[in-house]
């Protein structure tokens, strides 16, 4: 078996799982169960494309792909960053967030600028809101 015809037995097999793993990849991103999976699934198509990309350049023997590589890997990682900060800007209507405790049950908390001490939640009350705007705060 020559190396030539071994690249071109790997290189095709390399195609093949990777698109499997493109089919399934975009699987999730269209039926994630939240958004952070979404998030982290498109994550995983860049990576899935750069895999494709770097096989070509193999197969073809075109060294310029790898550099096209290269930009797609700064350029999805900063798309994924991006949609992290978007992520944990949102916030819910009623200023308190679902969180999992250790047994998987659901609870609201509130963010930690509204707990004291104690771990209770401040209330925000209209007489407060009223000497904050008039600059009379503690």
């Amino acid at each position: 078996m020559t190396p030539e015809l071994l690249v071109s037995y790997a290189s095709f097999a390399a195609l093949l799982i990777l698109c499997v793993a493109f089919l399934l990849t975009v699987y999730r991103v269209t039926v994630g169960p939240t958004l952070p999976d979404r998030v982290v699934a498109l994550d995983m198509l860049v990576g899935i494309a750069i895999g494709f990309i770097a096989v070509i350049a193999i197969r073809t023997g075109f060294n310029l792909y790898v550099d096209i590589a290269v930009a797609l890997c700064l350029v999805g990682f900063l798309a994924t960053v991006a949609f992290a900060r978007f992520i944990l800007s949102r916030q819910p209507e009623n200023g308190l967030r679902k969180r999992q405790i250790l047994d998987g049950t659901d609870v609201l908390a509130a963010p930690p600028a509204l707990q004291n001490v104690t771990g209770e939640v401040r209330k925000r009350s209209a007489k407060g809101r009223r000497k904050r705007a008039k600059g009379k705060t503690k």
